[in-house]
């Protein structure tokens, strides 16, 4: 007599089942957000590119044409391709230090949010992918992507106006604030820590507007933050000059004042160099000999870019891991 073969049993036929493979899964639901992503990283290049060469050229002539004027007689230069160069500048450099804000909004709307809020997260956990897996899988796959993509314009933005920083009168010193976030790697931080952000705020609301406001508010906090603790993470210069020649300085200030004659900093009144009237008496009254300022000159560059890009990556790391504190609390 033959015996009857064993029916598995439901809980053993449920951890059989294969979980569905990451990568796949990932780019099929968030297919349209990459689409946007690898559009906007298109364009921008093909911007960045053209700012390096064609458009950078062009500027450049037509200024040559405009300093080789003489006399006060009628002069021809080519003010369109001047024009044309600071509008695309002006424009490349706003969308690049924008697509932080973009990302975080993203994150805490469409990676994170809308799953939690419509059950599809849930429903990925049943099919055997942990939630563990599941959210470090939200975060790697876009933060390769957002990094990729973040530090290729980054990069393209400092080669173009490293080009042209000397060839065309218009371009931006390196510590003007949207080119100083737009030509380093804090962009590429701030990403990261948008997406972090985005990622928190998707586990805390569970809902898809709140996390967007919360997420791209957060972000927004944390650049102007970002922009008030920049100056003081890398130790400053101090400039000294005399009372008739006011302030002298080129870089990131940090503070400026008068200088006594026993050395102390003290405010500025604000009347100006001693030559003014009746600021040679004002000065007198203060015992002040000089002027101070507090600055980064160009060669503290990358020592502030490395020391904000750092602290950024530091405040996302910390999002991330109270994200997976978070989740494993209420998935426990």
């Amino acid at each position: 007599m033959t015996a009857a073969t064993p029916t598995p049993a439901p809980a053993a036929t449920a951890r059989s089942a294969p979980a569905p493979r990451l990568l796949p899964w990932l780019l099929r639901l968030h297919r349209p957000g990459l689409a946007v992503w690898a559009g906007v990283v298109a364009v921008l290049a093909l911007a960045l590119l053209a700012m390096w060469g064609p458009l950078g050229d062009a500027a450049a002539d037509g200024w040559r044409q405009y300093r080789a004027c003489v006399g006060d007689g009628p002069c021809g230069y080519d003010q369109d391709a001047i024009i044309r160069y600071r509008d695309v500048y002006t424009y490349t450099t706003f969308a690049v230090i924008v697509l932080p804000f973009l990302v975080a909004a993203w994150a805490g709307a469409a990676l994170v949010g809308r799953e939690l809020e419509s059950g599809t997260a849930d429903l990925a956990w049943t099919t055997g992918l942990s939630p563990t897996r599941w959210l470090a899988a939200k975060i790697a796959a876009p933060a390769v992507l957002i990094a990729v993509g973040t530090g290729l314009l980054v990069g393209l933005h400092h080669l173009a106006w490293s080009a042209n920083r000397h060839r065309v009168d218009t371009s931006k010193s390196w510590y003007d604030s949207p080119t100083l976030h737009a030509n380093g790697p804090t962009t590429v931080a701030l990403a990261l820590a948008g997406l972090a952000a985005g990622v928190l705020a998707g586990l805390l609301w569970r809902r898809t507007l709140p996390a967007l406001v919360t997420a791209l508010g957060f972000t927004v906090v944390l650049r102007f933050a970002t922009d008030l603790v920049m100056p003081y993470l890398w130790p400053s210069v101090t400039r000294v000059t005399g009372l008739d020649t006011g302030y002298v300085m080129e870089g990131v200030k940090v503070d400026s004042g008068l200088v006594t004659a026993d050395g102390a900093h003290i405010a500025d009144p604000g009347c100006g160099p001693s030559f003014v009237k009746d600021c040679a008496a004002a000065y007198a009254k203060l015992d002040a000999t000089g002027f101070y300022t507090e600055y980064h000159p160009e060669s503290h560059y990358w020592p502030l870019q490395l020391t904000t890009t750092a602290l950024l990556l530091a405040v996302a790391a910390a999002a991330i891991a109270v994200s997976f504190r978070l989740l494993r609390h209420r998935t426990a």
